[in-house]
């Protein structure tokens, strides 16, 4: 009978708990959806398609010397031939630092062009969730290693609990972030 009693007072101490509302947020079609983005394709596309003419150019200009040299090579005075090899391999060095520099070129105008993009959508997501009483949105797909967790209920949050568990004394919430 005690038992019973007990478990029917847990039960009536979890039913009035108030119910966690958690729903998601796709980052994709929301962005498909948004003018912006498709004007930021644009221009990370004539951005790249710019960069990727450039290194064509170079490597042509690469590959037209190489043969130049594999064709007079053989009839090369020595300090010619060192010359010519020594002005292939700073060729390929360049090719190789433009592409690298390319790579970051494209990855800093992409976080210029979406970083206000992403936090316009993450404040709408958060101003949704707090209006329609959400407790955590969530990401269904990750992109570029995004988070899982858009918004979150701060009352939901125990990372102080765990802090003070492990014995260290959480700062203020103003230092938290």
């Amino acid at each position: 009978m005690i038992l019973f009693l007990i478990g029917c007072a847990s039960f009536a101490a979890q039913a009035q708990a108030p119910a966690q509302k958690i729903g998601y947020a796709d980052w994709d079609y929301i962005f498909s959806q948004l003018p912006e983005y498709k004007q930021i394709e644009a221009e990370l596309k004539t951005h790249g398609d710019q960069l990727q003419n450039q290194l064509q150019a170079k490597y042509k200009d690469y590959e037209t010397k190489l043969k130049a040299y594999q064709a007079g090579a053989a009839t090369m005075v020595d300090a010619i031939r060192r010359d010519k090899e020594t002005e292939l391999t700073q060729l390929q060095e360049n090719i190789q630092k433009f592409q690298q520099d390319a790579q970051t070129s494209i990855q800093n105008k992409q976080e210029q062009l979406m970083g206000p993009v992403f936090t316009k959508v993450g404040k709408a997501i958060e101003d949704v969730a707090k209006e329609q009483g959400y407790s955590f949105i969530l990401n269904p797909q990750l992109i570029g290693g995004g988070d899982i967790l858009l918004y979150s209920d701060e009352k939901f949050d125990i990372s102080d609990a765990v802090l003070k568990k492990m014995g260290v004394t959480p700062k203020p919430a103003a230092a938290k972030n």
